[in-house]
């Protein structure tokens, strides 16, 4: 997939998510299905401030300040950059990331999406013209350079989409959101 073709998903995948926002009520985005699970609240929290912090490490490799190397990414990291998704089974978020994540209102989730489209929308541009040897560490992949880490963000959005689909289920809400039953397409399941 090139980069044009992931930039268009990734708004997509941003759309839907801005689409099922729309058909909760604050009731139901800040509803968690049980004990230890997140609610879509948490979810747009972890997702798009996640995301907020990517695209800083992708403007890092691209304006030349994050760390210069000519190492090679790592296999596990390699493979899902490639495949375009996580291994299956649920991954924990990092400690620290985990530690961000809150509920937060409908209007905060709105707001977040806006700030992630508009970094987007100024990061995406200069992404593909970014050196290769400008890296970041990730915290479970490894070091990552700009083109590494707009994947990372549309892997990980997309994946999310699954969670948010998880918990639909797990509520056994009867929301018509645009079909959240099918929020991804065949393909994007694959």
């Amino acid at each position: 997939m090139n980069f044009q073709s992931q930039y268009r998903s990734l708004l997509t995948y941003v759309d839907k998510y801005s689409n099922f926002l729309e058909a909760l009520t604050e009731e139901e985005f800040q509803r968690s299905p049980a004990v230890g699970i997140w609610s879509y609240a948490e979810v747009y929290s972890h997702i798009f401030q996640s995301n907020l912090g990517s695209l800083v490490a992708a403007e890092k490799c691209i304006n030349g300040t994050a760390g210069k190397t000519s190492a090679r990414i790592n296999w596990l990291a390699a493979l899902i950059l490639l495949a375009g998704r996580f291994p299956p089974g649920r991954i924990k978020a990092p400690e620290r990331i985990a530690a961000m994540v809150k509920k937060i209102s409908k209007e905060e989730a709105r707001n977040l999406i806006v700030k992630f489209r508009s970094r987007l929308e100024q990061v995406a541009p200069y992404v593909t013209k970014a050196s290769a040897n400008q890296k970041i560490k990730h915290p479970r992949l490894g070091l990552l350079n700009a083109v590494q880490w707009f994947r990372f963000i549309q892997i990980h959005t997309k994946h999310h989409l699954m969670q948010l689909e998880r918990i639909h289920s797990m509520l056994g809400q009867m929301i018509d959101v645009n079909g959240i039953d099918n929020i991804r397409t065949e393909q994007e399941r694959g």
